[in-house]
């Protein structure tokens, strides 16, 4: 599958690509990275044990943060709040997840979380397009909501 254009950092020739040094450059959708671990803002390894719901928290913590700078305009408004509703109602559902009463239940809250980690790869794709120089920024968590995202799809299957 084709890397999405506003991913593509062919204009960038004199530096390496943000794909290559988030160890993204060869990935395929659907497929977990088998590259080496990042190091997070927080200073866990990507390898090692994290709390997820400590994970989405953070996750939904550097959303806000980043629409924050996201300049305010008819257009980026409805992108900032679609933005937050999905990335921030990730860790939300997960805790309901967490507090299901029945398998069925269970594995609902958990398909709500793999399709908000979607939608978050979404509009931080639109906002990448609609601020540029935002989109490195938009990069890094659309990284991020892409692990989060697999890790959701993993959780559903097994369930």
């Amino acid at each position: 599958m084709r890397k999405p254009e506003w991913l593509d950092d062919s204009s960038d020739k004199d530096e390496p690509s943000e794909l290559a040094f988030l160890g993204m450059e060869n990935w395929q959708l659907g497929e977990i990275d088998s590259s080496p671990s990042l190091l997070r803002e927080d200073g866990v390894a990507a390898g090692q044990k994290f709390d997820l719901e400590e994970r989405t928290a953070l996750f939904g913590e550097r959303v806000i943060r980043f629409c924050k700078k996201v300049p305010a305009g008819s257009a980026n408004n409805a992108l900032i709040s679609q933005l937050i509703r999905a990335g921030t109602s990730i860790g939300a559902n997960y805790c309901e997840a967490d507090d299901a009463v029945s398998k069925k239940d269970f594995k609902n809250k958990i398909g709500t979380c793999r399709k908000e980690a979607r939608e978050t790869k979404y509009w931080l794709r639109m906002i990448a397009t609609a601020e540029e120089n935002l989109k490195n920024e938009a990069r890094e968590l659309w990284a991020e909501a892409r692990e989060i995202h697999l890790i959701f799809c993993k959780i559903f299957r097994n369930s």
